[in-house]
């Protein structure tokens, strides 16, 4: 999977109380669009500071008229997650539905009710098929032979 400027939407970015936009977002070619259609995309998010205690999230991928995220948002998509899932290294997944694209500019919006509401996370705009489910396996040792 690859990550780099392009398709990174936030980065150790602190997410605090009510509705937070990303402080970047992807820019398509057109409105027009839809870079869904043919291969599943989402945002992955990525816990960097864990969240404060008593707080649920509801993570959000929007899509706006606008860079900054704040003219006509629609929201792609939604999963809410309590605030003892949200530890540090804990990784999420945001799917994107294919064929809804009709804005030019995607982000992500994170909004947060109860407790103590800050959580830092860095958050992508990956192809689906790219995200890596975590496989453990049994150490290796190298023999000289």
């Amino acid at each position: 999977m690859m990550f780099d400027v392009e398709n990174q939407l936030s980065n150790a970015q602190a997410f605090t109380g009510g509705a937070t936009v990303s402080t970047n977002s992807y820019v398509k070619q057109t409105a027009a669009q839809d870079i869904s259609i043919g291969r599943r995309m989402a945002l992955l998010g990525h816990v960097t500071t864990a969240a404060g205690a008593g707080s649920t999230h509801t993570m959000e991928c929007i899509q706006a008229d606008d860079a900054a995220l704040t003219s006509n948002v629609q929201v792609l998509n939604t999963v809410t997650i309590a605030a003892a899932t949200l530890v540090k290294g804990y990784e999420f997944e945001i799917p994107i539905p294919q064929g809804v694209m009709t804005k030019q500019y995607l982000g992500f919006r994170n909004s947060s009710t109860g407790g103590t509401t800050t959580v830092s996370l860095d958050v992508y705009l990956v192809p689906q098929d790219e995200i890596a489910k975590y496989k453990s396996f049994p150490k290796v040792v190298s023999a000289a032979v």
